[in-house]
């Protein structure tokens, strides 16, 4: 759980690391629906991306099927992070817990 290991880090209370964590999302959230691009120093740049019309495929029947146009977010890793990354054993990174 997030606000457990920032609260372990941090001093603070799982509560308080709570409540920060999720005020700090809906900032977030907020600025992304304004379609403004959010810099989280060392992590990466998130960003809002227009997708155009296509046309996808069933890929269990072939079957064509129209895809709307929509808006996406995408993450544009920081060199750091991508530096991190390049550090881990090849194959499937395993999830910690």
């Amino acid at each position: 759980m997030l606000g457990e290991g920032a609260a372990d880090a941090t001093g603070l209370s799982r509560h308080d690391t709570t409540q920060i964590g999720e005020r700090m999302f809906e900032l977030i959230g907020d600025a992304l629906k304004r379609g403004e691009s959010v810099k989280l120093s060392g992590f990466g740049t998130l960003d809002v991306r227009s997708r155009a019309e296509r046309v996808g495929r069933n890929p269990r029947t072939g079957q064509e099927h129209r895809i709307a146009p929509h808006h996406t977010v995408v993450l544009i890793p920081s060199a750091r992070l991508r530096e991190a990354l390049e550090l881990l054993p090849a194959g499937k990174p395993k999830a910690q817990k």
